[in-house]
């Protein structure tokens, strides 16, 4: 058996499959979110232990015999958080967390010197690691000067597991620390933030061995001591490897309360401008690109709240065929928008409306402009060098059927539907976990799901929607002059 360990935001997911890759059983620890003051999020390190525990313990009382043959552990985990310790390993205050927005000030001033763009192939966002460490130089300076080792969430788990000081390349290229292209700490980034790569976990691939599993957890639990855990993956590419998405034009639109257009590559194609994140992806010699957009399912479900209709009521009164776009144009962003903007402080709006707008028109404009900023994405990863034939659509807002045709006829590629499983990051550590184990091939293991079905583009409407995306694509700049 193999076992992988997700360190989400809401909770952490332990999930075991077998040799064959059938998943045996799952436990859950559930986890909150501190918000101490507006544009805070943080939590507290040791309640990742405890979830991580109550996830095993359930685990364990319904399938004891199963965990005892555990061989191998993977690890995933939320990206970005500042876990600080101090010489004695003890923690120094509540992790920062990926959306987490206090740094806005030192994000901005890192992005300007133009040293973290050229190393890192991205924007330095406030979510990023390293001006959370600005932040807490420049307003807790007494934390700061104790700082003897910076860990990424599923990196202090690690430590816990292991008592290793160990990371891999995906999770760390979301720090803003890391040389994307040549996979290694930068001296000169870590010098711009008064760190240095004393401070910093060893680097190794995600597939690689970090550390083996300490005799006390080994004997709570039941299974053998030192047990080799994976280098594991951040959350999306964990997501990637349990997708199988891991070779060069294979990519996967994830719509979930955010949006994510998954691109996996062979080399490393940066392109910051338009705030497409690029990153290493778990397997060695290999990167991915994500456009992230911040309000996907998040914008039906302001509009289900609002009307009072559930999501699925709102999408089931546009029945199941596709229609052209009726003129009404909505822009998805109720939190500011990721790629290809990089503007927080953006927010969304209803255009063309009129007295025959009802509910069902409102309903079509928010699925198309969900649509349409998934081609924003789609865009962008082009200008980075990565043209996609097809995508494969995961979270819960691919039940809908017909906003997957309107992603189809937007992004004008098919959208595969996989078959029914769980693909999810657990699953891509827990392949982690078994690759480490055993030494076997990764793409041998980080496998596809089959494909239940297939939707087109609509060819009848491509016209009327790259018309619509026209639409879409100037009311950016117009509302943005109008709210600034």
């Amino acid at each position: 058996m193999y076992l992988g360990l997700d360190l989400g935001t809401s909770g952490v997911k332990a999930l075991l499959i077998d040799a064959g890759q059938t998943v045996v059983g799952s436990g859950h620890g559930s986890l909150d979110v501190s918000r101490p003051h507006p544009g805070w999020s943080e939590q507290d390190p040791a309640h990742w232990i405890q979830a991580c525990e109550t996830a095993i313990a359930e685990l364990k009382a319904s399938h004891p015999k199963e965990l005892a043959t555990v061989k191998g552990i993977g690890l995933s985990g939320q990206m970005h958080g500042a876990t600080l310790l101090d010489a004695a390993d003890k923690v120094l205050c509540p992790c920062i967390l990926w959306n987490d927005t206090r740094s806005h000030a030192e994000a901005a001033a890192l992005d300007a010197d133009p040293r973290f763009r050229e190393l890192t192939g991205n924007i330095v966002f406030p979510g990023f690691t390293a001006p959370k460490l600005a932040w807490v130089k420049n307003n807790e300076p007494g934390i700061f000067a104790k700082v003897a080792k910076v860990l990424l969430p599923k990196d202090f788990l690690r430590h816990w597991l292991t008592g290793e000081h160990m990371s891999e390349m995906s999770d760390s290229a979301g720090t803003s620390w890391l040389d994307v292209g040549k996979r290694r700490w930068s001296a000169d980034l870590l010098a711009a933030t008064s760190l240095d790569e004393k401070q910093m976990p060893s680097l190794v691939e995600g597939t690689a061995k970090a550390g083996g599993l300490r005799a006390e957890l080994a004997s709570k639990w039941g299974i053998e001591a030192g047990i080799p855990i994976a280098g594991g993956a951040g959350d999306n590419a964990a997501s990637a490897c349990g997708m199988g998405t891991v070779g060069a034009g294979h990519a996967f639109v994830s719509l979930g309360t955010s949006g994510v257009l998954f691109a996996a590559n062979a080399s490393y194609l940066p392109n910051p401008a338009s705030a497409v994140h690029t990153f290493c992806h778990a397997l060695p010699n290999t990167w991915h690109q994500m456009g992230v957009i911040l309000s996907a399912t998040d914008s039906l479900n302001w509009l289900s709240e609002i009307s009072g209709k559930g999501a699925g009521e709102l999408t089931a009164e546009l029945g199941d065929t596709l229609q052209a776009p009726s003129g009404v144009s909505f822009l998805p962003y109720l939190s500011g928008e990721r790629t290809p903007h990089n503007d927080s402080a953006i927010r969304g709006a209803f255009t063309g409306l009129a007295h025959e707008s009802n509910r069902a028109v409102l309903t079509q404009a928010v699925l198309e402009g969900v649509a349409f900023a998934f081609r924003d994405s789609l865009e962008a990863l082009k200008k980075a060098g990565t043209t996609l034939t097809r995508v494969t659509a995961i979270g819960g807002g691919s039940r809908s059927r017909y906003w997957l045709k309107a992603i189809a006829t937007a992004l004008q590629i098919p959208v595969d539907i996989p078959a029914d499983g769980d693909f999810g990051a657990a699953f891509g550590a827990a392949r982690l976990g078994l690759i480490a184990a055993t030494g076997a091939d990764p793409l041998s293991i980080c496998t596809a799901p089959a494909t239940d079905a297939t939707i087109e583009p609509d060819t009848g409407l491509i016209r009327a929607y790259a018309d619509a995306y026209d639409r879409y694509r100037a009311l950016y700049p117009a509302i943005k002059g109008a709210t600034a």
